[in-house]
């Protein structure tokens, strides 16, 4: 790739941008020598890297890989046998520390979580953990400080020379402190020469027997090295000598441990050089929203609400550049400063990008193509003056980019054929662009010049885009329009501004009447355009609304389904609890009476009975607590008579009023074959309907309809005990006509077990009845063999 072109699309900004977020020095110089690839699997492997990286710190965070550095001399010195420095062995024993915890954080935290292209290269990193631990250990900072313990020669020398030390010092203080305390012009112990010493003053010299080793500036003070202590500080200088070959002798071991990895080492440089640049990538993406695009040998791009990297992405306006696919040539026209050098650039930059590996700033699945070769010519500055220097610069460019593009080549122009005649301009930029568009060269173009927006209408695979610009606001909203051709809206502008129509008007009529006829076509269809974007947003906001609407009562239906299903599943769950509940009481009374036979009393009889009855009606009560309020519930007691048809609505049964509600409102129901008591407030009016019987004429009115009321008041039981057979017989004559006119299902007869002479006598009855569908002999908990149970046809 040309340099030129690197340097006016600004990649080395791109670079510079990179090389911040690398943390090494090794890394940064592989961001400054980053360059656009050529070859398609270099380029995937690069991208897959990137988004591994992007992924990695989206899930992890970032990690450090400042302790990187170049070892190169080091290194060297390791491999011919050399002693490092305790600084040089620090900086490896630090650089090693990092290399466990890059390895560390490189660890995937699930074994089933899928492999990614950075899985080898922290792999195949080797902390030396050991080798590291013993250099912290010996070495305590990188002034070359060794610590005491780091062998346990040095430790005795220390030793020593701590215990010489002190005794230099108790005899100097002793001196200083008794009979030599007038000579002295102070009473402390000093250093000079690395020997301790004691000042003298100078008239005194000669009292004091030792070495004189210096004096003060103004001669007034010597100071002297006592005979007495010249052997200890001689003892100390011995064993300083010893220590410093002891600290020689613990670098050269652990340069010696350090060399037998030169090659980890090497390795581990390497690799962290190279993290440390792919996740420089990685945070470059994060920190620009950018996504990893899709590459075509094919030359077609596609980029997707493309930002152009430098641009501040809180307020660039992203945009749409297809090329490649139905046409390769395209021509961008429309007024200064909306945005059409921006879109080259962001173009071209894009590409470079993409080919040197880095995400790009643009929506899922951007698509670029490989080129070899990306040519640009792109003035930045803008005169109004334009001299034939400036086109001589332009042209000069354009005829090196014809000489060297080929087929493999993306073309960037910016104002192509500007700076001269706009005749002959516009006619060099056709022929220029069709000499291009005639090899197949990927060509974008920018202009101002309606020749070129002709040739793009009128020729094949070339398409027409323009930067859209508001006039009633004189501001471009930067957005890229494929397939309009743009104006520059140099008369409405100008109107805008402040120019008198005489003007105007005078300026159209240097305008021939195509120009002018074509300028107005473009306005209509940017009339056109406009309304249809404005169509299009209004039919997008219905259609979302729409969607939210059905969405909210989407969820309601299935909300209210929801509380419909709990209430009924609640309502059986309680239901069957009661009917359980019951049925366990009852059976326990019916086994007691069972058990006791004929020696219960009736007493205890009407007791147990009164007791089931209290724990039903403790269930209604409660459950008439629950029932539904639209439901008319309580009855006035002066308008119920005994066979009225009520509801008990805890219950959900019907049935016939037995007996009129006593001073607490309570009274018995008759439903079927059970006899409730209820109280009133849980009871319901029901409607009285008119029933016609078996033959009679379904006429209006008339003795052939019989009222509801009546029938209501035949009871579910007709009970015979203590009637002969005659008396019991007319009975059950004239109760099964009633409770069949009643439309009852079935009815229980009464009639005693005794010597079974009754029982006969019914159930022959009922064999004759022509309406009795059939009867039986009542079962455990209806009656035994004292009841008969008769069905109606």
């Amino acid at each position: 790739m040309n340099n030129k072109v690197l340097k006016t699309l600004e990649y080395e900004n791109i670079i510079k941008l990179l090389e911040e977020k690398a943390g090494s020095e090794p890394a940064k110089k592989m961001c400054r020598e980053l360059r656009p690839m050529t070859e398609i699997h270099e380029i995937e492997d690069a991208q897959r890297n990137t988004a591994d990286a992007l992924e990695r710190l989206i899930k992890k965070g970032s990690i450090s890989f400042g302790s990187n550095r170049d070892f190169g001399y080091a290194l060297k010195s390791l491999e011919i046998g050399s002693t490092l420095t305790a600084t040089e062995l620090l900086r490896f024993a630090r650089f090693l520390t990092n290399v466990g915890r890059v390895k560390a954080w490189g660890v995937r935290e699930k074994e089933e979580e899928e492999a990614d292209s950075l899985d080898d290269y922290f792999d195949l990193l080797e902390p030396l953990k050991r080798t590291a631990e013993e250099i912290n250990r010996c070495i305590l900072n990188e002034d070359g400080d060794m610590a005491d313990d780091a062998s346990p020669t040095l430790k005795s020398i220390r030793k020593n020379k701590q215990i010489t030390s002190d005794k230099i010092h108790s005899q100097l203080n002793q001196m200083v402190n008794g009979s030599l305390r007038t000579y002295l012009q102070d009473a402390v112990v000093t250093m000079r020469d690395n020997r301790y010493c004691i000042p003298v003053k100078a008239e005194y010299k000669g009292q004091i027997t030792g070495m004189v080793h210096d004096q003060s500036s103004t001669g007034a003070t010597v100071f002297i090295e006592p005979q007495a202590v010249v052997d200890l500080n001689n003892r100390i200088r011995e064993l300083e000598i010893e220590e410093e070959k002891e600290i020689q002798v613990i670098l050269a071991t652990l340069s010696g441990e350090l060399g037998v990895h030169t090659t980890e080492l090497k390795t581990d440089m390497d690799f962290m050089t190279k993290l440390d640049f792919i996740f420089a990538k990685g945070q470059l993406a994060l920190e620009q929203n950018a996504s990893r695009p899709v590459f075509n040998t094919e030359h077609r791009i596609n980029i997707r609400r493309g930002r152009h990297p430098l641009l501040d992405k809180k307020k660039v306006v992203p945009i749409d550049v297809p090329l490649g696919e139905d046409y390769d040539l395209l021509v961008i026209t429309g007024p200064n400063t909306g945005g059409k050098t921006v879109t080259l650039k962001t173009v071209g930059l894009f590409t470079l990008m993409g080919q040197a590996g880095l995400h790009i700033p643009a929506g899922d699945r951007s698509e670029l193509s490989i080129f070899e070769e990306v040519f640009a010519d792109i003035g930045d500055e803008q005169s109004i003056e334009q001299s034939l220097s400036t086109f001589s610069s332009h042209m000069r460019s354009i005829v090196h980019i014809l000489e060297n593009a080929d087929d493999n080549s993306l073309c960037l122009f910016d104002e192509l054929g500007a700076g001269t005649d706009p005749t002959e301009g516009a006619a060099l930029a056709i022929a220029i662009l069709d000499h291009l568009h005639s090899r197949g060269i990927r060509t974008m173009a920018t202009t101002h010049y309606s020749e070129l927006k002709l040739y793009a209408l009128s020729t094949d695979f070339v398409q027409n885009a323009c930067c859209e610009f508001d006039v009633e606001t004189l501001s471009p909203t930067y957005r890229l329009l494929i397939g309009i051709p743009g104006k520059s809206n140099a008369f409405a502008i100008s109107r805008k501004l402040g120019l008198s129509d005489t003007i105007i008007e005078a300026a159209k009529a240097q305008i021939s009447d195509d120009s002018e006829h074509f300028e107005d076509v473009i306005a209509d269809l940017e009339r056109s355009r406009v309304q249809m974007e404005r169509d299009k947003e209004e039919i997008a906001r219905q259609k979302l609304e729409i969607l939210e609407k059905t969405k909210a009562l989407d969820e309601k239906t299935a909300k209210l389904n929801d509380s419909k299903d709990r209430i009924l599943r609640e309502a059986n769950e309680e239901a069957r609890d009661i009917l359980a509940e019951a049925k366990e009481y009852a059976d326990e009374t019916i086994r007691i009476m069972q058990k006791a036979g004929s020696n219960i009393s009736m007493k205890d009889l009407e007791a147990r009975r009164q007791n089931l009855r209290g724990k039903m009606n403790d269930k209604n009560e409660k459950i008439a607590r629950k029932r539904d309020e639209k439901e008319p519930v309580g009855l006035n007691p002066k308008d119920l008579h005994i066979g009225d048809m009520v509801k008990i609505v805890s219950m959900g049964m019907k049935g016939t009023v037995s007996t009129l509600p006593d001073a607490k409102g309570n009274l018995y129901v008759q439903c079927g074959i059970i006899r409730s008591q209820t109280n009133i407030k849980d009871l319901a009016a029901v409607q009285e309907q008119e029933i016609t019987g078996p033959g009679m004429p379904k006429s209006s009115g008339g003795s052939g309809k019989i009222k509801m009321s009546k029938a209501l008041s035949v009871s579910y039981e007709c009970n015979l005990i203590g009637k002969n057979v005659d008396e019991a017989l007319a009975i059950l004559d004239k109760y099964l006509d009633d409770a069949y006119l009643s439309h009852m299902s079935q009815v229980r007869i009464v009639h005693g077990k005794g010597t079974g002479t009754l029982r006969n006598a019914v159930q022959n009855y009922l064999k004759r009845c022509s309406y009795v569908k059939s009867y039986r002999a009542g079962e455990h908990g209806e009656g035994d063999a004292g009841v008969t149970i008769a069905e109606f046809k």
